[in-house]
């Protein structure tokens, strides 16, 4: 059986980020809009329902879901432009995940990022199988 997956996959890929470490991490605004959702309060509820399930699995939160305030611009293009500090989260794919578990899977987008993170585990886990030779051919095919 094939699965084939359709976006939001490659937007997920589109806005992951690199810090200063070389360590991967996406922003929690930008996922929200590649989810599906378009109000921050729903989307943060979701995040705490991540955040709980990091935590009841043994995870130090604070790895996954590191906190950082972002200055915005509000009304643009008027006189009176002015800049507001708001709340995003740094997430590792971990995180990430557990958004995409934690979502409302009646959205498209969820359902479509809860089958992107089902296949990259069941291939995770087939590479992790394999002797050394194969792992080579393996990461040359995806390459």
């Amino acid at each position: 059986m094939n699965i084939t997956i359709k976006p939001p996959h490659k937007n997920f890929e589109d806005i992951k980020k690199i810090d200063e470490n070389g360590v991967e991490y996406w922003e929690a605004r930008e996922l929200m809009v590649v989810l599906g959702y378009e109000e921050w309060r729903k989307f943060e509820g979701v995040i705490g329902k991540a955040k709980s399930s990091c935590k009841e699995s043994g995870q130090l939160e604070e790895d996954h879901f590191v906190g950082t305030d972002k200055m915005i611009k509000i009304a643009v293009g008027t006189s009176k432009e002015a800049s507001r500090l708001i709340l995003d989260y740094k997430l590792s794919r971990y995180a990430c995940y557990l958004i995409a578990q934690n979502g409302d899977s009646r959205k498209p987008e969820i359902a479509l990022a809860q089958t992107y993170f089902a296949i990259q585990t069941r291939k995770q886990e087939v590479f992790q199988q394999l002797a050394e030779n194969e792992k080579r051919l393996f990461v040359r095919g995806e390459i």
